[in-house]
C-alpha cells in the first residue's frame, strides 16, 4: 500500500489491508486451507485485485500474516529468557512452541519458495532465542556441552515440528517428547 510522500493512505485502503490481513491470518490457522489470493479475497469479502493492490502481491500478504503469528512467539521466548532460568525457559518454551506448531504446521508446506523477509527475520530471532536458552542452560550446567549448538537447535526444531505434525490422539506424546529430548540434553541423563 504505497502512497505519495506525505500523503496518508485512504481509509478504505487501510480497511481493505486490514481485512485481507485478518483473512489471511484466519486461513493460516485452518488445516488444509488454500492460501491463494482468491481464497484470501473471498474470506475478506474483497476482490482479488483489491487484495493484491493492498499488499503488492501474495508473498507480501503472507509475509505480513505469518509475521503477525510469529511475533508474539518470538517475544514470548525473549520474555521467558528474561524471567526464568535458561533451562526452565527452554522447557516451558518448547511445550508452547509445539502447541503453536500443531495449530499452524500446515502453513509451512504452502510457504516454500515464497519471498518472506519479515518471516525469515522472525524465524532467525526465534532460533537465536532458543540458542540463548541452550547456551544459558549450558553455563548453568543443565545442558551438555559435547554437542554442537547448531546440531541441538536443528534437533529441537525438526523433532518438535514432527511431533506437532503427528497430531496424535495420545495426550502423552508431547510430554514423552519433552522428557526424551531434555533427558538427552542433560549432562547427566537419568539412570
Amino acid at each position: 500500500m504505497s502512497t505519495p510522500a506525505g500523503r496518508r493512505p485512504r481509509a478504505d485502503a487501510v480497511r481493505n489491508r486490514r481485512l485481507a490481513l485478518d483473512a489471511a491470518t484466519a486461513l493460516l490457522a485452518e488445516p488444509g486451507a488454500s492460501l491463494t489470493v482468491e481464497a484470501i479475497a473471498a474470506r475478506a469479502g474483497l476482490g482479488a485485485a483489491t487484495v493484491v493492490r493492498a499488499f503488492g502481491g501474495k508473498d507480501a500478504l503472507l509475509d505480513a500474516a505469518v509475521s503477525r503469528l510469529l511475533e508474539p512467539v518470538v517475544q514470548r521466548a525473549r520474555d521467558l529468557l528474561a524471567e526464568v532460568a535458561p533451562y526452565e525457559a527452554l522447557r516451558i518454551f518448547l511445550r508452547e512452541l509445539i502447541t503453536f506448531q500443531a495449530a499452524h504446521h500446515a502453513v509451512n508446506d504452502q510457504l516454500a519458495g515464497l519471498d518472506l523477509p519479515a518471516t525469515t527475520s522472525l524465524r532467525a530471532g526465534l532460533v537465536a532465542a532458543v540458542e540463548d536458552m541452550i547456551e544459558g542452560a549450558r553455563r548453568d550446567g543443565a545442558v551438555r556441552t559435547d554437542l554442537d549448538l547448531a546440531v541441538i537447535t536443528t534437533l529441537i526444531g525438526q523433532t518438535a515440528l514432527a511431533v506437532a505434525r503427528a497430531q496424535s490422539s495420545s495426550p502423552g506424546l508431547l510430554d514423552a517428547y519433552l522428557t526424551v529430548l531434555l533427558d538427552g540434553l542433560s549432562p547427566h541423563p537419568p539412570a
